[in-house]
């Protein structure tokens, strides 16, 4: 993997898919092996999507996109609901980071659970209709 500086990440401009994925889950300070563990993956294969030698399917991509609340379209090509640009951001103090931090934590929890529920929905929808 590159070397990133001090930001993150080069910004939108020069940056790949792999480094606004890398960006966006150290914003969330998550480690590869969570990010994967949360998306059913093998941490080798998010190593390899942040290493831009494999990019995720488009149902994991969906789930990529959630989970670190960023925009599809900024990942793939840095227009949209992401990151800001590492230049454009402000220096903030310590309690306030790590308020963000958590809020970005629990809303792709949330987005994961709201997933989730979907699923269970579905699979009760099926249950329902299939006669015992």
């Amino acid at each position: 993997m590159e070397d990133y500086p001090e930001q993150g990440y080069f910004g939108n401009a020069s940056a790949t898919f792999g480094d606004r994925l890398h960006a966006a889950r150290e914003a969330l300070n998550l480690t590869q092996k969570e990010l994967a563990h949360k998306l059913g993956v093998k941490f080798k294969t998010v190593q390899a999507w942040e290493e831009d030698l494999a990019e995720p399917r488009a149902n994991k991509l969906q789930m990529v996109a959630g989970l670190l609340n960023v925009s599809i379209m900024w990942l793939l090509n840095g227009e949209g609901d992401g990151l800001d640009d590492p230049d454009e951001q402000q220096e903030i103090g310590g309690d306030i980071s790590e308020i963000l931090i958590e809020i970005r934590r629990t809303k792709a929890e949330f987005t994961r659970l709201a997933d989730h529920l979907g699923h269970l929905e579905k699979r009760l929808q099926k249950a329902l209709k299939t006669p015992l």
